[in-house]
């Protein structure tokens, strides 16, 4: 990290009147060091005080600290946050649509903002935005799992300077390593400061029909005994155990008013089901009588500030401490809803999941209505993720000595289920990393082809995939390793060597087959020579000896001493040159050297008594035979050998020199080295073929990018790799698809509508196709109408490439929902909006907004008539009023 000569680093102990955990001094002193951390942490723990910490050393530095959030309404509460700790004039705000004190030192963002404004500077220089910026906080970084977001984080960490610290704060992640092994590759020196501690410890518990009991041994390591399901006997013939149901919501909260255990986030994961346990407990009074008159005035006042945001049927329970928070509830509703349950004066609030990601909302207790989710690919079971972000919500440091964790009884999942969840380690990071038609423009707008791939390359995607593929990248090596070695031993081996070869050793192999057929017939007739020979052999002979009677390693050198009658021939005795008596048989010789003079044996020589005169009997001499043994020469080296096997070993020999003389000698035979030939040309098939796979799914990001490029060029959204002017236009927008909204703007089918129809026919182009349940009860005026259809064609094209490319980007163009933007661009009030469609408050919301933030990135989009800019800043007027602009005090 080049950090700049600073001043001397900020003691902690001076901005926190409290004693730090271990994880947080850790995560200070890395910094202090000129480090980027990768801080992991449980929920609730104090992840936060790091990124705390750097805006503290920043402003005594004179220096400022961009704080990234993954939600506007997450940027929101941080500004509220930071203005009340460092002071109003400190802190700035940059959204999509609002524009706060840009240039404090103390800038929060979403980290979309912070993406886009480095795609306008060269990536690892530091640009205009991003002077005497020391730190970026990235908070809750396990967003890079987020299907639609995560793309966004990723590139945020690729294009950032290394000489910005970056500081990512995350929920417990089960490879956090991984993340900062890629941090240190793609930003620079970074440090995982891990802490699993909570400093408000976690209780489960369960609830069902009996009551609610421990989820969890003592030791927390495994279900409590008393909810373990005992088996049925064998025999037992009862009927099977009916399903059991859950527990009434004004049951469950009972049991946690008897036991302190409010305020409680009770989540539930539908908002029809968050508002209907709202009317089923709404008329119970959960707060004290000066807790309600705490309420009152606040609940008062915001409702004469705004008459129409009182959510229907959620009023009068709001009073009683009662309150639901979920996407479909106007954003004004939901934030006095969080601000009041902070001050804990609502007790229980009805949330789905959406709460569990990152809004400051600790309570004392979680409850978790089911175990079970449905999603996009049907039902299942909550991930240990998931389930441990909502149970983090439990706890209030400072406030709580124990949080409490509820899980209740479904017809489809018990404590089996919950222990299970309770008990795992939270997933890991994956990547969702995937290039849009804005990231292909943006990168080349400023990069060559080459660069924008290294870039890619440099995505967690492909960390996560190069490690994926380890097991690959060693088969890949180990394949060439072995070819390698084929290869050197059959290099330049041509067809014709191999016939050579082949037919040299086939003749060899006739050769000693004959050489082994003569041997054999000249050892026949040496045998019946010699025992002819034998026959008028006398005492003092020399023979050779070994064979079944004689059983030695090597022959051996003896006298014939005498002979003995036998079964047909008589039976040798014989005095070896090692001076012991053998008695052998005619066959047992292998050799009389007749032409070596005979010694002299004394016929007073007898062999020892104790020496049986039968084939097989051996004993020692004495002196006397010593001598005699002494006398015995060598065996002669030129031991008989027939002519014909002379002359048959000489042609053996040469063949073998022949043979031995060849570059193939030591191959083998040639089916041998066709095998190897043959498994050569398999090898590389297999390397190639793991090459391809491994390409495949390495470069799959890539392959993705010039895809994009190609359908990019077939619109002329690129001249040579440098973006037209539909290209830059096209750059300019931020959604779902640029190219599409580029080409729309582009084609001038808007251009001429009035403001009213100009927001409406933009947000067609923004709005998801309505679901078959969803209802607007307005006409669609027939100047937007036309003007949508005139886009169809452009459409189509666009489907039609994309389809053909196996891109699924959005290509939205929606006639019904919009409706509703039109009528009130023309003024009418929200009640009476609300009173025409079927959609949530939320929902209304959410479409106006999105329109909203189209249509202020118009007029910053370059080549676009003035006309339409002008147009598209009159229908931001017309449709940014309360309940859809977004009030920051």
């Amino acid at each position: 990290m080049n950090n700049p000569a600073l001043t001397s680093d900020v003691d902690p102990s001076s901005v926190f009147s409290f004693e730090l955990d271990q994880f947080q001094h850790d995560a200070i002193a890395s910094l202090n060091a000129g480090r980027s951390v990768v801080v992991c942490a449980p929920t609730g723990s104090g992840k936060t005080l790091i990124g705390e910490y750097a805006i503290y050393r920043a402003l005594a530095r004179g220096k400022r600290v961009f704080y990234t959030t993954p939600l506007k309404a997450l940027s929101n509460q941080k500004l509220r946050d930071f203005r009340s700790e460092f002071g109003f004039d400190s802190v700035g705000l940059l959204t999509g649509d609002a524009s706060i004190n840009r240039d404090a030192p103390i800038l929060v963002m979403t980290t979309e903002i912070f993406r886009n404004m480095l795609y306008g500077t060269p990536i690892g220089q530091v640009g205009t935005s991003l002077i005497d910026v020391e730190a970026v906080v990235l908070d809750e970084c396990h967003y890079m799992n987020d299907r639609q977001r995560g793309t966004v984080w990723e590139e945020s960490i690729i294009y950032c300077p290394e000489s910005i610290q970056l500081v990512a704060l995350s929920a417990t992640v089960d490879n956090s390593d991984q993340l900062t092994d890629w941090l240190n590759q793609v930003h620079g020196p970074t440090d995982l400061i891990y802490s699993d501690y909570r400093p408000v410890p976690l209780d489960f518990h369960f609830g069902n029909s009996k009551g609610l009991f421990p989820l969890l041994n003592e030791e927390k390591t495994q279900l409590n005994h008393r909810l373990v399901k005992r088996k049925r006997k064998r025999g037992d013939k009862s009927k099977q155990i009916a399903r059991q149901e859950s527990p009434d919501i004004s049951y469950v909260l009972e049991h946690l008013r008897q036991r302190d255990m409010l305020p409680a986030i009770y989540f539930i994961f539908s908002r029809r089901g968050c508002d209907r346990a709202v009317a089923e407990v709404g008329d119970l009074w959960l707060v004290d009588g000066d807790e309600a008159q705490r309420l009152r005035p606040q609940i008062d006042e915001f409702l004469t500030r705004n008459p129409d945001a009182g959510r229907a049927g959620h009023v009068g329970p709001l009073y009683r401490g009662i309150a639901a928070h979920h996407a479909g509830i106007l954003p004004a509703w939901k934030t006095l809803v969080e601000e009041l349950f902070q001050q804990g004066l609502i007790k229980v609030v009805f949330a789905t999941e959406t709460l569990a990601a990152g809004i400051n909302m600790p309570a004392r207790t979680t409850v978790i209505s089911t175990l079970s989710k449905r999603t996009d690919s049907g039902h299942r079971l909550l991930n240990p993720s998931e389930f441990l972000q909502m149970a983090g919500r439990a706890g209030r440091r400072g406030m709580d000595e124990v949080g409490y964790v509820v899980t209740l009884q479904t017809p489809f999942e018990g404590s089996k289920e919950a222990g299970y969840l309770a008990t795992s380690h939270p997933d890991p990071l994956v990547s969702q990393f995937s290039p849009s038609y804005g990231m292909v423009l943006n990168l080349l707008q400023t990069h060559t082809l080459e660069e924008a791939k290294e870039l890619i390359e440099r995505s967690f995607g492909q960390y996560l995939a190069n490690l994926h593929l380890q097991p690959e990248y060693k088969r890949i090596a180990e394949f060439k390793q072995h070819l390698a070695q084929i290869q050197t031993k059959i290099a330049d081996v041509s067809a014709e060597e191999v016939a050579k070869y082949e037919k040299l050793r086939q003749r060899l192999k006739v050769e000693r087959k004959l050489l082994t057929t003569l041997q054999e017939q000249a050892a026949e007739t040496r045998k019946e020579e010699l025992s002819m020979m034998l026959s008028f052999a006398v005492s003092g002979t020399l023979l050779s000896i070994k064979g079944d009677n004689a059983e030695f390693s090597a022959p051996i050198t003896a006298v014939l001493v005498g002979k003995t009658p036998g079964n047909e021939t008589p039976f040798l005795v014989c005095l070896g040159k090692n001076n012991r008596w053998y008695v052998t048989s005619v066959n047992d010789v292998i050799d009389l050297y007749a032409q070596i003079p005979r010694i002299d044996i004394s016929p007073d020589l007898l062999p020892p008594s104790q020496l049986l005169l039968k084939p097989g009997q051996s004993c020692s001499g004495d002196e006397i035979t010593e001598a005699i043994a002494a006398q015995i020469p060598e065996a002669p080296d030129d031991s008989f050998m027939a002519p014909e096997v002379v002359e048959q070993l000489r042609v053996v020999t040469d063949v073998q020199e022949q043979l031995e003389s060849s570059p193939l000698y030591g191959l083998g035979n040639a089916a041998s080295i066709y095998k190897r030939q043959a498994r050569a040309v398999e090898l590389e098939a297999e390397i190639q073929e793991l090459r391809s796979q491994v390409e495949q799914q390495s470069q799959r990001h890539w392959d993705e990018f010039i895809t994009l490029i190609e359908i990019l060029q077939y619109f002329d959204a690129f001249d040579n790799l440098v973006p037209t002017e539909l290209g830059q236009m096209a750059a300019a927008i931020r959604g779902e698809n640029e190219l599409w909204l580029g080409l729309v703007l582009n084609s001038g089918n808007l251009d001429g509508l009035a403001p009213h129809h100009f927001a409406t026919a933009v947000a067609a182009l923004v709005t998801e196709t309505s679901r078959p349940d969803s209802r607007v009860f307005f006409e669609l005026s027939s100047e937007v109408a036309d003007a949508l259809a005139s886009l169809r064609p452009i459409r189509r094209k666009v489907f039609q490439l994309q389809r053909r490319y196996g891109v699924a980007l959005p290509v939205w163009l929606e006639f019904e929902l919009i409706t509703l933007v039109e009528q009130w661009a023309l003024g009418m009030d929200w009640v009476e909006i609300c009173e025409n469609t079927t959609l949530d408050e939320g929902d209304v919301v959410r479409i106006l907004r999105r329109t909203l933030d189209l249509l202020s990135q118009i007029p910053h989009v370059p080549h676009l008539p003035q006309e339409i800019k002008r147009n598209a800043q009159r229908a931001t007027q017309l449709i940014d009023r309360f309940p859809v602009n977004e009030v920051v005090e």
